[in-house]
């Protein structure tokens, strides 16, 4: 399966979520969704990331828009990040990668002096029809939910 591009419309995977139920894309038709790939649960970018989209909620939902957090952690991972962080919204696991590879989104990194596989922290934004109309790669934590809310604001008006 090759990677959307921009105007494309993103294959339906299902996925395990948060709230012990399965999410797909086709389940959010008619909103956009921000799709957030992060590297792991409870590490300090990651929580910094999600405590910005939580923070934000109110104006993602004014633009008609939610939020799925992506990483492979495992749905128990998930749940107990979710409930600590009091997120509004959910966490997908992608324990085999679905979302990971048809996004592109694994890659090599250093860690610590080393080569591992991992998740380079990406977004995805769908508009209403499940098409992809934007993305971010090498997400800087700090301002990128600003980044993703002044988009938002461009094709809501």
């Amino acid at each position: 399966m090759t990677s959307p591009g921009i105007g494309t419309v993103v294959p339906d995977l299902e996925l395990a979520s948060t709230g012990a139920k399965t999410s797909k894309f086709s389940d959010y038709r008619g909103q956009f969704v921000v799709l957030y790939f992060y590297p792991k649960d409870n590490t300090p970018g990651c929580t910094t990331e999600g405590q910005a989209f939580r923070d934000a909620i109110d104006q993602f939902a004014a633009l008609n828009t939610v939020i799925l957090g992506v990483s492979r952690d495992s749905v128990k991972m998930h749940e107990g990040f979710k409930c600590k962080q009091e997120f509004p919204f959910d966490l997908l696991s992608d324990s085999e990668e679905q979302l990971c590879k048809l996004f592109d989104v694994i890659k090599q990194k250093n860690m610590y002096g080393k080569q591992v596989r991992g998740i380079e922290r990406s977004t995805f934004l769908l508009d209403p029809e499940g098409i992809l109309v934007h993305e971010w790669r090498k997400v800087k934590v700090k301002t990128h939910c600003e980044e993703v809310l002044t988009v938002l604001r461009t094709l809501n008006e």
